[in-house]
């Protein structure tokens, strides 16, 4: 399925830049990236999103692993049925993925991504995915849900076919 080839993608693509911010960067040293926009800096955050919960990483593993379950199922078993719902689980799937094997073979997750323009929290490749498939699924869902899953599904074999009566 297609929906898992680009997780698998996403997922290499983030273990490939944190291999190389491991491999080349220094703990908490920098390198430039996009000038005064954005430096690759090696931080190492054994939490969550702004390092909340960071005295408790196996809950975190357990969680993504638990999440990463859930959101293979929802991409397998079609839960939006439109193709761009499925593509925002598929990016919330690979970040789970992305971050849960830092958790399990280091303890912690690598982080790069430092932005210069404004103080944020340092961040992946998987949190991109996350925060862009946890928008996309929210627009998706609020603006898009009602007329595409209903068009989808009556499309599908077997689907709702309540237009004549």
């Amino acid at each position: 399925m297609v929906y898992f080839l680009l997780a698998a993608v996403l997922v290499a693509l983030d273990q490939l830049v944190k291999y190389l911010v491991l491999t080349r960067i220094p703990l908490y040293g920098s390198v430039p990236f996009l000038p005064h926009i954005l430096e690759l800096t090696y931080v190492q955050n054994t939490g969550a999103a702004f390092s909340i919960f960071s005295q408790h990483t196996w809950l975190l593993a357990l969680t993504s692993g638990v999440m990463s379950v859930v959101l293979a199922a929802a991409v397998w078993k079609k839960f939006f049925a439109h193709p761009f719902g499925r593509t925002a689980l598929t990016l919330i799937l690979a970040g789970a993925v992305g971050n849960l094997i830092d958790r399990i073979l280091r303890g912690f997750v690598v982080d790069m991504f430092h932005t210069l323009f404004m103080e944020f929290a340092v961040f992946n490749v998987a949190d991109i995915c996350v925060v862009a498939g946890g928008i996309a699924a929210g627009i998706y869902y609020v603006f898009f849900y009602e007329k595409l899953e209903g068009a989808a599904r009556r499309e599908a074999p077997g689907g709702d076919s309540d237009q004549n009566g």
